[in-house]
């Protein structure tokens, strides 16, 4: 059974969908997936019982979802065109539709591990897009090639290991950077208290109360982290900042950040 959150997700998704209908029924569809919902489930469970590492279940892939939505969303209201739209390949709903499949399925390979789980992600995910695209595109093999290899690169990309070169994929990168508040290291702070090299993450992440994503001032995507403490800027900068400055949106992205009370520090 889902969880509120999971849900509560969902909904806010659909709502920012209302206007794409293919992107509507590509996330009905693939919220119902049972074996999707059972890999994103086992791939938590790797995550933080066996690893001890963060959230990287179904809650975190919706989030991911969420956050890439809504920065595509900004784009096309800036004006901004997608790599499909620039090349005049696809449209931007065939943008979204692979930015939701990358989203959904970016953290599968950690049902295997942690080490190249990016690549087993887009490994493992391949039948599942299959059947999703097949569903939506039935008579359009070319929409289905197009997207199902974009959704791949932005899957394999997504740790800023391997060099992207689609908006869509560096909108992934950035989205899942930005899933880095202290609900996601709630959990395996709670479960793993013996001091390990590598919790310096999960503090710094635990320090993050809020991150907000906005039409900019001066570039179209604006970012905003309010934090509890100085710690914090130890995930923008070790985690988010890295992903950011991998993308091939960076130039559409302003990023501040700071203490709750204290000004923000525009890093971008």
């Amino acid at each position: 059974m889902k969880s509120v959150k999971e849900v509560s997700i969902e909904s806010k998704i659909l709502a920012r969908l209302k206007n794409n209908p293919k992107c509507l029924e590509l996330v009905n569809y693939l919220f119902a997936d049972e074996e999707l919902q059972e890999m994103q489930e086992y791939a938590n469970n790797v995550s933080i019982k066996r690893l001890g590492y963060n959230d990287h279940g179904p809650v975190h892939m919706r989030q991911v979802v969420g956050n890439a939505i809504k920065m595509l969303n900004i784009l096309q209201d800036s004006g901004i065109q997608t790599s499909l739209e620039k090349e005049e390949i696809g449209t931007f709903e065939d943008s979204m539709c692979a930015v939701i499949l990358a989203g959904l399925m970016h953290d599968l390979g950690m049902t295997i591990g942690r080490q190249g789980h990016e690549d087993m992600s887009a490994m493992i995910s391949q039948p599942i897009m299959d059947r999703a695209l097949k569903h939506i595109f039935p008579d359009d093999l070319h929409k289905r090639v197009v997207i199902k290899s974009l959704a791949t690169e932005a899957i394999v990309g997504h740790m800023s290991t391997t060099k992207i070169h689609s908006i869509e994929a560096g909108i992934i990168l950035i989205a899942d950077g930005c899933d880095m508040t202290k609900g996601r290291a709630r959990i395996p702070m709670a479960i793993n208290t013996t001091p390990k090299v590598g919790d310096i993450h999960k503090y710094s992440a635990n320090a993050i109360n809020r991150i907000g994503i906005h039409h900019g001032q001066r570039k179209p995507i604006k970012i905003d982290i309010e934090m509890s403490g100085d710690v914090g800027f130890f995930q923008i900068e070790e985690v988010l900042l890295t992903k950011i400055d991998s993308s091939p949106a960076k130039q559409y992205v302003e990023l501040y950040a700071g203490v709750e009370g204290q000004e923000r520090k525009c890093y971008l």
